[in-house]
């Protein structure tokens, strides 16, 4: 398993190996298609309450570096 700024994981068992947010089922691609479609940070907060606004951070810098 490889952790990227301590929030997003990568596990082989988990997601089929896709980066998730902190060994959640919520892939960082979830939370991109999100973004995508329009819906804020705040919108996504309350969409997911498992998340938190760091998490969200983390999801877009982890795009921007690959």
């Amino acid at each position: 398993m490889s952790d990227f700024f301590g929030r997003i994981t990568v596990n082989p068992k988990q997601c089929g190996g896709r980066p998730c947010i902190r060994g959640m089922r919520i892939r960082v691609s979830d939370v991109l298609d999100l973004f995508a479609a329009g819906l804020s940070a705040e919108q996504i907060l309350e969409e997911m309450p498992d998340l938190e606004a760091d998490d969200l951070k983390a999801a877009s810098s982890f795009h921007n570096k690959i």
